[in-house]
């Protein structure tokens, strides 16, 4: 195939337009902005010309474009918001995407729904990742409406929800290895770190480490749509052997996951990827998942943790992590999930893209 001229003579442009919800790099809580971070800087050191849109109190090194700061800034500041703050956001970032699109090679969206409509022909050299589920009515309704829109799948399991118009690819995410520092002398302790939810299930987390007889720390944001969970299913069960620490900004997400002896990770949905996974594998630190979404394309079983189905199953894993090598963990880490191997990726899907 030929190469598309900017090639020959140009890096290529290439702008990442991020959600209005959390700045980027996030504070303490987004995944979807720390994968962003990551792969804009990966993508600028690969040789592009990358413009990031996002907010206004994003930190990411790299030119940005955007007038407004993120909700998260509101919200701190007025304390609650109107309930149309957000759209108002996503209104503002989109007509700043609009008026840059001549600009840019490619167009990487990692928000949803109202970009599809601006495109017109630039749909076809623009690339939309969604870091959530894929398989709902909201999400056939849209694609049943712009079967042309190029979207990359955040895992094999996710990609199953795409029809097959919409399908442009699998892109594992991949974090900044420098950011977690292995330990192969951990506590007795298991981390669990999420949203404080019915589908990531803290409160399984908490009966799983009583029964295996260690203590729990658990981190992460009270959910903002059900706080009703965590008052109901997670704190009355909190003791001195179930902590619950809260947020967790970037250095001591990496003191609990380093020094934890296992993550666990007790999900009750189709998880599209799972962030704190290989976050954990990146300290050395072994998983234990349920099998469900796509933890079976992360968690290498009775290598970098253990695949398990129930709780029962999740004790008797806890029991075998003396087995496993924290340093093989990282190994394995640096095999598949570097921020660098997630640009390169992705860089060849833009690279299609172009071609076609």
């Amino acid at each position: 195939m030929p190469n598309h001229p900017r090639e020959l003579s140009e890096p290529l442009k290439v702008a990442q337009i991020a959600p209005s919800i959390f700045p980027v790099p996030p504070l303490n809580h987004g995944g979807t902005e720390r994968v962003i971070h990551d792969l804009s800087v990966g993508l600028q050191a690969l040789g592009c010309d990358v413009t990031l849109f996002a907010p206004s109190d994003s930190t990411c090194p790299l030119r940005r474009v955007g007038a407004l700061p993120s909700l998260q800034f509101f919200e701190k500041k007025h304390g609650s918001v109107p309930p149309s703050i957000p759209a108002v956001l996503e209104t503002v970032r989109m007509e700043e995407v609009r008026q840059a699109l001549p600009q840019f090679d490619i167009v990487h969206f990692h928000g949803e729904f109202f970009h599809a409509a601006l495109l017109g022909e630039k749909r076809a050299t623009s690339l939309t990742t969604i870091h959530w589920r894929v398989d709902e009515l909201d999400r056939e309704l849209f694609f049943s409406a712009f079967p042309d829109l190029p979207v990359a799948a955040i895992s094999r399991s996710q990609e199953q929800g795409l029809p097959a118009s919409n399908r442009a690819g699998v892109v594992l995410h991949g974090v900044d290895p420098s950011r977690f520092e292995p330990n192969d002398r951990p506590q007795a302790y298991l981390a669990f770190i999420g949203r404080m939810t019915d589908q990531k299930r803290p409160d399984v987390a908490i009966r799983v480490a009583q029964a295996s007889g260690r203590p729990i720390r658990l981190a992460g944001t009270v959910d903002v749509g059900n706080p009703l969970y965590f008052d109901t299913y997670v704190k009355p069960h909190l003791s001195p052997t179930a902590e619950y620490i809260g947020p967790v900004e970037d250095m001591a997400k990496n003191k609990l996951l380093r020094e934890a002896s296992a993550l666990l990770f007790p999900i009750d949905w189709p998880e599209p990827f799972g962030l704190v996974m290989i976050e954990a594998m990146a300290c050395g630190t072994p998983v234990i998942a349920w099998n469900r979404g796509s933890v079976p394309e992360v968690v290498e079983d009775g290598v970098t943790g253990f695949i398990v189905n129930n709780e029962d199953e999740a004790v008797a894993a806890i029991a075998r992590i003396g087995e496993l090598d924290r340093r093989t963990i990282r190994a394995r880490f640096e095999g598949r999930f570097t921020a660098d191997r997630m640009a390169r990726d992705y860089l060849e899907i833009y690279r299609r893209l172009l071609q076609r």
